[in-house]
């Protein structure tokens, strides 16, 4: 379905609009925070873009970058960040991002759902907006596999992005993992998960892995052999909180951190819910922050053992949500600052 200019000012009216919701959290305990092996400080180089927030960033095949900016703008970038031109705007929150085998990117967006972007007219085409009959509000990270089939993930069924720490709060399993079929038919595929982010296949198409956030976790979902349609922990006990993913040109799962943990926050998740309500009132000055560090950790497909990454701070950039390597160096994304960035591998 095609989406038009009326569809898209709706949204973007709507948006505007949205107050702060209710939240309805519950106790939980939040998992052990293991410790992962000291990632060194490159050298960072970082773009400006022309707007706030490239939560993702992907490659095309011709090498060209591709992002989502906060006020709904999808911006195209030549392979060496110099030459940048906006193709699309979606008229509501682009999130994660996947250039499909047909060339077209697939964009999570949090008002509109799936769709997708054809890079050559600026066409946006409706591809899922409802899952289980309620509408798809948080739509965050999208991937394809060989065969045409696509993945994408939900963060929580209770919020749109805006209100993301609402979602924290709340400690609740609201999100989930889904498949879009080559026929159109749109399927759970696993529910119940914390905070659902990145997902990407892995270089031999045996598996999905995706991160969740609150449970700071990379998991597989088996696509082939005997554990296929399961689910295995990768890496778990994370001391950060994973966002988008990608699979690198070994194979190595790079991870975007965009923040580390924060115990003292974790420690009123076991505590009576309506403490969280109260810190859910507060002007957003005094709420829990999101400290913008450079963090990127490389996991293997196989064992979940870290193997690479970088880890490191700039004034002009921090807070990674996506990742994405290209020709010898890897590009960064974030949601706090105007820009994006990379270092040389």
């Amino acid at each position: 379905m095609e989406c038009n200019s009326g569809e898209t000012r709706g949204v973007t009216q709507s948006k505007q609009k949205t107050r702060k919701p209710p939240i309805d959290p519950v106790r939980w305990t939040p998992p052990p925070i293991d410790s992962l092996p000291e990632q060194p400080a490159r050298p960072v180089t970082v773009v400006t873009v022309p707007g706030n927030g490239p939560e993702d960033i992907v490659v095309d095949a011709d090498g060209r970058l591709w992002t989502g900016l906060i006020d709904g703008r999808s911006v195209r970038i030549s392979p060496d960040g110099t030459e940048q031109s906006v193709v699309a705007n979606t008229g509501g929150r682009p999130l994660g991002l996947h250039v499909a085998r047909d060339g077209r990117v697939l964009i999570c967006d949090s008002y509109r759902g799936l769709l997708a972007l054809d890079p050559g007219t600026g066409e946006l085409t409706s591809l899922v907006q409802n899952v289980e009959g309620r509408p798809l509000r948080f739509c965050s990270n999208v991937t394809e596999t060989a065969d045409g089939t696509i993945y994408f993930t939900e963060s929580t069924s209770a919020f749109h992005f805006e209100h993301f720490l609402g979602a924290v709060l709340e400690a609740r399993g609201r999100g989930g993992l889904f498949r879009l079929g080559t026929d159109g038919t749109v399927t759970t595929v696993v529910d119940g998960l914390y905070f659902a982010n990145g997902v990407t296949v892995t270089a031999d198409g045996s598996a999905l892995v995706f991160a969740e956030t609150l449970a700071r976790r990379l998991s597989k979902y088996w696509l082939t052999g005997p554990q296929a349609g399961t689910v295995t922990p990768l890496a778990v006990h994370l001391p950060c909180m994973p966002d988008n993913i990608s699979t690198g040109s070994d194979g190595r799962i790079w991870t975007a951190m965009v923040t580390a943990a924060n115990p003292k926050a974790e420690a009123l998740m076991p505590k009576p819910p309506w403490i969280r309500q109260l810190v859910w009132r507060l002007p957003a000055a005094l709420q829990p922050k999101v400290e913008p560090e450079i963090w990127v950790v490389a996991f293997d497909p196989d064992t979940g053992v870290a193997v690479g990454g970088v880890r490191t701070t700039h004034p002009d950039f921090g807070a990674v949500t996506g990742v994405v390597e290209s020709a010898g160096k890897l590009w960064m994304s974030t949601i706090e600052f105007p820009a994006i960035a990379y270092v040389d591998l």
